[in-house]
């Protein structure tokens, strides 16, 4: 009897957060300069990135073992990929990838950057995971935003409630660089922020899986970029 009642009573009570080492939102353009290849060429570089074996050496190597993954595509709207996953060994990234590469495009249109930026805020705030860091990791190819909260009053409500935004800007052949203010100054100035952000760059999309890589691999370890691009103002 006593087993029975305190089975009930374990029933009764509310469930428990998971703990991990990290809450990681992947944040990902698909907006209109973004076509389908693109698309399927992004969630590619993800998928072989989340199941390299330095990564998930990286993985291993927290705390906690383990970290929270989801996968989010933005454009006008926000779209979830692939839900929030605990990885914490080979097989569970591979789920992870698997549900990356499986799903069609579900976001259009212009960029609305300050949205986006607050839906991955809302991700972490209402799962059932409880990270010992939070991370936004924001990827696109433009600073553009043309509807929605602005970029700076998005950014502002993140950074409050202690969550860190690195981001990763994907040039365009065009993009003057950083040394005349392209895109990666941009995103310095306008996207990131929080404790020890920083900013990786894909030069092209010949190296965007492997910026991936590198990527992740800093977020897991809070370890910083050689050549970093880190927010100067400590949030």
């Amino acid at each position: 009897m006593r087993r029975i009642a305190f089975a009930l009573t374990c029933l009764a009570l509310p469930a428990l957060a998971q703990d991990t080492d990290l809450e990681l939102v992947l944040l990902a353009d698909a907006s209109g300069s973004i076509d389908a290849n693109e698309i399927a060429f992004q969630r590619q570089g993800y998928a072989e990135a989340i199941t390299d074996p330095e990564v998930l050496a990286a993985i291993a190597n927290t705390a906690y073992g383990s970290i929270a993954v989801t996968y989010v595509e933005w454009a006008a709207n926000q779209a979830v990929v692939a839900d929030w996953q605990i990885i914490n060994d080979g097989s569970s990234a591979q789920t992870f990838a698997n549900e990356l590469l499986r799903k069609p495009r579900q976001a259009y249109g212009r960029n609305a950057i300050g949205a986006a930026l607050l839906e991955a805020l809302r991700l972490m705030d209402d799962n059932d995971i409880e990270g010992w860091r939070r991370v936004i990791d924001f990827s696109g190819d433009s600073a553009n935003s043309f509807s929605g909260p602005s970029i700076a009053e998005a950014r502002e409500t993140v950074l409050a409630a202690g969550v860190t935004i690195n981001a990763l800007p994907i040039l365009r052949p065009d993009d003057p660089g950083r040394a005349q203010g392209g895109l990666e100054v941009l995103y310095e100035q306008r996207i990131i922020g929080g404790p020890g952000a920083f900013v990786v760059t894909a030069e092209s999309r010949a190296s965007f899986a492997e910026a991936v890589k590198r990527k992740l691999i800093l977020e897991i370890s809070q370890r910083m970029p050689e050549r970093s691009y880190a927010a100067t103002d400590g949030r």
